[in-house]
């Protein structure tokens, strides 16, 4: 009997046992992601879409069909920064927080208040 191969054998047997969905997923993978897990997801696509880096989220809110989000993102660096140009982009995503669309929504200087818009939209 050689014994040299059980250990292959037996790496063949985990990896089969981990891909026993059938699809090479594994059961976890279809499990929907944590808020801020969405929040993550949907920023760094933003940024990747529109070349310029999310500095925060002002609002998120939970639809039927996934999640709606108001990102902060600046748009122009200005000095003094409190001239800078920051806009709010309205960001609409699928419930694993994959982008389905986007639009800019304001456009405002970093050091002035919104006194027209309760809550910051």
């Amino acid at each position: 009997m050689n014994t040299s191969s059980d250990p292959e054998k037996k790496k063949a047997s985990s990896q089969n046992s981990r891909n026993s969905t059938g699809n090479g997923e594994s059961g976890s993978a279809k499990r929907s992601p944590g808020l801020t897990e969405v929040l993550r997801i949907a920023c760094s696509q933003l940024a990747e879409l529109t070349g310029m880096t999310a500095e925060s989220v002002s609002s998120f809110e939970q639809t039927e069909d996934g999640w709606t989000l108001e990102v902060e993102v600046l748009e122009l660096t200005r000095v003094p920064d409190t001239m800078s140009l920051l806009a709010s982009y309205r960001v609409e995503c699928d419930p694993q927080g994959e982008l389905r669309g986007y639009r800019r929504v304001r456009r405002y200087e970093r050091g002035r208040a919104d006194g027209s818009k309760a809550g910051g939209r």
